[in-house]
C-alpha cells in the first residue's frame, strides 16, 4: 500500500472506539441529534456539510454507534490525501468483487472531505456505489456511506470539479452541521467535556475555568469552530494557566477599569464589584446546569424572568435553551 493511501485510509473497530461524546443543547444541536437518531438505522447514505472544524466527523460515528452496524468497523478515509493509482485496489472497489481491503461487508465507510477526490477518484467510487438497483452488483460497495465536505458541492458540480452522478449517489439525506458561532449556548458543555478529556490523556489535574474567562468563550467568533475550542480547551490543561492559553489565540475583552489617575466613588465601586460578582454566580450556575436557565433560576433563587433581565444585562440573552 503507498504511503499516502496509508495516511488516507483509518479503520476504527468499534469494540475500541470510545463513545463518549459531546453534542449540545441548543435548538439546532437538538434537531440535528433528533434526525440522525431517525436516520441512524437506515441504510440510507448520507452527506454532512458545514465549515471546517464543525465536528462532522463525529456526527458520522455518531452514526456509526447507534446503528446497526455498531459492531462491525468504522473506515474513515481522507480524501484529500488518497492517491488516485491505489484509490480502487486499496478499498476493494475493483469491480470485480474481489476486493477485501475494508475487510469487512456491513461497516460504515466515512469519505472525509469528499470534494476534493480527483476526476480519478470519483470515477471509480462511482462506479462501485449502489445505483438503487435491489440486485448487488459484483464489486458494490455494501458498506454503509457517510460523506463529508466543507465545500459547496453543488458549485463544483456545476463548475465540472464534481461529478453529477456521484453527488446524487452520495446526497441521500444531507445534513448542515452549524458553526459554533451559531450554537455559542453549547460552549459550556463543550468546555466541560474537553476539560474532562484532556485532564484524563494528559494525566494532568481538572482545571477551573473562572466566570470571566466563560465569558471570554462566549464572545469570541470562534472561526476554526469546535476545533479550535478543543485546541485552546487542550491548552488550557497542559498549562494550567487560562490567562496565557487564551492570549494567543482569544481575543480577550479590553478591562473596564477605569484609566490610571481615574477615581470612583465608594458607592460607584461597590456597584461595580456587586454586578461582577452577580455575573460570576450566574455563570458558574450556567455552567453547572449545562446551561439550562430554568435550572440555573432555581439554583440562584431567583424567578426565570429575573434571570433573563439579569442575563441581557450581562450580554448573554441570545441563548436558545429553555
Amino acid at each position: 500500500m503507498a504511503a499516502q493511501t496509508k495516511n488516507a485510509i483509518h479503520t476504527v473497530s468499534a469494540a475500541g472506539e470510545n463513545g463518549s461524546y459531546a453534542s449540545g443543547i441548543s435548538a439546532v444541536i437538538r434537531t440535528l441529534v433528533n434526525v440522525i437518531t431517525e436516520l441512524a438505522p437506515t441504510n440510507i447514505p448520507i452527506l454532512l456539510v458545514g465549515e471546517s472544524g464543525t465536528g462532522k466527523q463525529i456526527f458520522a460515528r455518531r452514526i456509526h454507534q447507534i446503528s446497526a452496524r455498531r459492531d462491525e468497523p468504522f473506515v474513515k478515509i481522507s480524501c484529500a490525501s488518497i492517491n488516485a493509482e491505489s484509490f480502487g485496489p486499496e478499498l476493494g472497489l475493483n469491480g470485480n468483487g474481489n476486493g477485501d481491503a475494508l475487510h469487512a461487508t456491513r461497516g460504515t465507510v466515512f469519505f472525509d472531505e469528499i470534494g476534493e477526490l480527483d476526476p480519478a477518484c470519483q470515477r471509480s467510487l462511482l462506479c462501485s456505489l449502489p445505483d438503487g438497483d435491489s440486485a448487488t452488483r459484483p464489486g458494490t460497495l455494501t458498506m454503509r456511506v457517510i460523506s463529508a465536505t466543507s465545500r459547496n458541492l453543488d458549485e463544483e458540480m456545476h463548475a465540472g470539479r464534481f461529478r453529477s452522478e456521484l453527488y446524487y449517489r452520495i446526497n441521500g439525506v444531507c445534513l448542515r452541521v452549524p458553526p459554533l458561532r451559531e450554537r455559542k449556548e453549547d460552549i459550556p458543555e463543550l468546555v466541560e467535556f474537553f476539560l474532562t478529556k484532556y485532564a484524563a490523556q494528559l494525566g494532568r489535574s481538572r482545571p477551573l475555568v473562572t466566570a470571566p474567562t466563560f465569558q471570554t468563550l462566549m464572545e469570541h467568533s470562534w472561526p476554526g469552530n469546535i476545533r479550535e475550542l478543543e485546541n485552546v480547551v487542550k491548552k488550557v490543561v497542559a498549562l494550567g494557566d487560562e490567562h496565557f492559553a487564551l492570549s494567543e489565540r482569544v481575543e480577550v475583552p479590553a478591562s473596564t477599569a477605569p484609566p490610571d489617575g481615574q477615581s470612583h466613588s465608594l458607592k460607584a465601586a461597590s456597584r461595580a464589584a456587586s454586578r461582577e460578582a452577580e455575573r460570576e454566580l450566574i455563570l458558574k450556575a450556567l455552567a453547572r446546569t449545562r446551561w439550562n436557565r430554568k435550572r440555573a433560576a432555581q439554583e440562584l433563587q431567583i424567578s426565570y424572568k429575573s434571570l433573563l433581565y439579569k442575563l441581557k444585562q450581562i450580554g448573554l440573552d441570545d441563548s436558545g435553551a429553555a
